[in-house]
């Protein structure tokens, strides 16, 4: 398998592993303070800016529209965790990058672009939720790097999650 190849496949499990962590979050969230879920899955629609797909059931549609973007999300981490690999082998752990990626993602999504994009959406979690949920993004995103590309990966934490890795044929 190329390099590319195996990167992009290691890019869509991080997008999912994060986007996946994203969605228990605000599930939670919303289950524990009584919030409508069904209204944040349409305020992920209409913040991508697909308001024509809301007709239909929102809550599948936002949930599709959330897992596309963690992919393509999973996917930039991928690729630049490959790069920093490469610029540095020495690296093992990503989860100091992938937290802080995420965490910058999440400044400029709800600083820069939700406000001029959709700004009901900046409202619909208080930033403290909106920001975890990145965090755990990041934190799952990590684990799934980690479990991909540290060849040590059954000695590292959180190794339950890496002992569902198929091996790889490098």
């Amino acid at each position: 398998m190329s390099s590319e190849t195996e990167t992009v496949r290691q890019g869509v499990v991080v997008g999912a592993a994060g986007g996946l962590a994203e969605i228990a979050w605000v599930a939670l969230y919303a289950d524990v303070t009584g919030e409508n879920a069904t209204i944040l899955a349409q305020g992920v629609t209409s913040a991508a800016g697909i308001n024509a797909l809301l007709p239909s059931s929102p809550v599948i549609v936002g949930i599709i529209v959330h897992m596309s973007l963690a992919v393509m999300v999973g996917l930039l981490l991928a690729f630049a965790w490959r790069e920093l690999r490469e610029q540095w082998p020495s690296l093992r752990s990503p989860y100091l990058f992938a937290l802080a990626s995420l965490a910058g993602i999440w400044v400029v999504n709800f600083f820069i672009v939700l406000p001029i994009v959709s700004p009901a959406f900046v409202h619909l979690l208080p930033y403290p939720v909106s920001l975890i949920s990145k965090l755990l993004f990041g934190t799952a995103g990590a684990a799934a790097l980690q479990c991909q590309t540290v060849p040590s990966f059954d000695r590292s934490p959180p190794w339950f999650l890496c002992k569902l890795r198929q091996p790889s044929h490098r």
